[in-house]
């Protein structure tokens, strides 16, 4: 009987070792395709490219910082000479941002973006599928923003996020978009709303340093040039500094929708965001 309990508490033991060590190996099988939202994911580091999103996930009660400034003197304006006494730009006056997102739910994300030109928007973003589950990940965005600390010309947006990322090495988006009321013009206007499908990516070419370039061709209301911005971006644990040129100063999406101010026309500016998980 003593050699039967010793037997069995022996069986036992082992039955318990073997399920302690196959559980995580399942575990750890299983997390490449359910990586943690809190983790750094290589191929996508930031809710943004330069001004349009991303899809990437925001966990729940996380939250991330994002300034973008552009200054306001054309690259192409005058000589070398010129160029170099403003230093490259940086002497000239900015339109700067200043954004806040938040976590709300796991995959769901609230914000605000404010411009020194006093406009604001806020937007929602979803995520509705991921890569793997799907061949690509998707998700929807709305926003509404409004002049003059929004009191003025108000500026309803809804799209999709559209991504496929390319391992670790980058991913590549498109961001079919609506948004109402990109006319400056006042009083009855026949042309009022733009449709823009936004393209661009990212392309890692060091463990932290990317280049990334976007553009919003546009359908509709189409004033000014198409806006188009690249970029050299460096990754430091939460943070990302990013140097970018765009062909304009638009970073809420119906100032994008707007367009560059011109095809000639260059500016030099710069993205810095932080997040907090």
């Amino acid at each position: 009987m003593k050699r039967m309990l010793i037997a069995a508490a022996l069986a036992l033991v082992t039955h318990s070792a073997t399920a302690a060590a196959q559980t995580p190996a399942a575990d750890a099988q299983d997390s490449p395709a359910r990586p943690s939202d809190r983790a750094v994911n290589p191929a996508q580091p930031d809710f943004t490219l330069i001004g349009l999103p991303t899809t990437l996930k925001m966990p729940r009660f996380a939250s991330a910082f994002r300034v973008t400034h552009r200054f306001t003197r054309p690259l192409g304006s005058g000589d070398f000479s010129d160029l170099a006494s403003d230093f490259f730009g940086f002497d000239s006056g900015a339109q700067i941002g200043l954004e806040y997102r938040f976590g709300i739910m796991a995959g769901t994300q609230i914000g605000i973006h404010r411009t020194s030109d006093r406009t604001i928007q806020f937007f929602l973003q979803q995520h509705l599928a991921g890569q793997g589950a799907s061949p690509v990940g998707i998700d929807l965005i709305g926003a509404v923003e409004g002049t003059n600390n929004f009191k003025d010309s108000y500026s309803p947006s809804i799209g999709a996020v559209i991504s496929r990322t390319i391992g670790r090495h980058g991913a590549v988006y498109a961001q079919p978009i609506w948004i109402n009321n990109t006319n400056k013009q006042t009083g009855e206007v026949d042309e009022n709303d733009t449709f823009i499908v936004g393209v661009g990516g990212r392309l890692r070419i060091r463990p932290t340093v990317y280049v990334v370039a976007e553009a919003a061709p546009r359908f509709g209301y189409e004033p000014d040039s198409v806006y188009t911005s690249v970029a050299i971006e460096k990754r430091a644990g939460g943070h990302s500094f990013q140097l970018n040129f765009s062909n304009g100063f638009g970073t809420t999406l119906s100032q994008m929708a707007r367009g560059g101010l011109a095809h000639d026309n260059w500016f030099i500016g710069f993205n810095i965001s932080r997040k907090f998980f």
